[in-house]
């Protein structure tokens, strides 16, 4: 009984030793892309972060926003000229995981719940 009751353990316990690789700094400037699909389409955004910018274009339009950091793996964006109330809104950005060119995230509308999640990949 005991044999069977550690052999069951042992995948819990590896488990929760496991530690996700979360190296931050690494991606705080840089280029990155960003890849997603909208009804079956495939759309590419490049953005060139810095310390306090995010210039980013997407579908031939570049648009600007400040970064604050909130810590290491977090920030906010704030569009600097936003064309409409949507646009006015931040949007809190979290790290999640790294590992070599990219990292996991998840954002939401600053005060929003409902969060997302995607994928980012250094270029440069």
């Amino acid at each position: 009984m005991k044999k069977k009751l550690f052999l069951a353990a042992v995948p819990l316990i590896l488990v929760g030793c496991y530690n996700q690789e979360r190296n931050c700094t690494d991606f705080k400037t840089g280029t990155f892309q960003f890849e997603q699909e909208v009804n079956g389409k495939k759309h590419i955004s490049t953005f060139i972060r810095t310390e306090t910018y995010e210039i980013e274009t997407y579908n031939g339009k570049t648009d600007t926003a400040s970064i604050r950091w909130v810590n290491d793996c977090e920030y906010i964006l704030q569009k600097l000229h936003p064309k409409n109330m949507a646009e006015k809104k931040a949007v809190q950005m979290k790290i999640l995981t790294t590992k070599a060119d990219r990292y996991i995230f998840e954002y939401n509308i600053v005060g929003d719940t409902n969060k997302q999640k995607g994928e980012i990949k250094k270029i440069k």
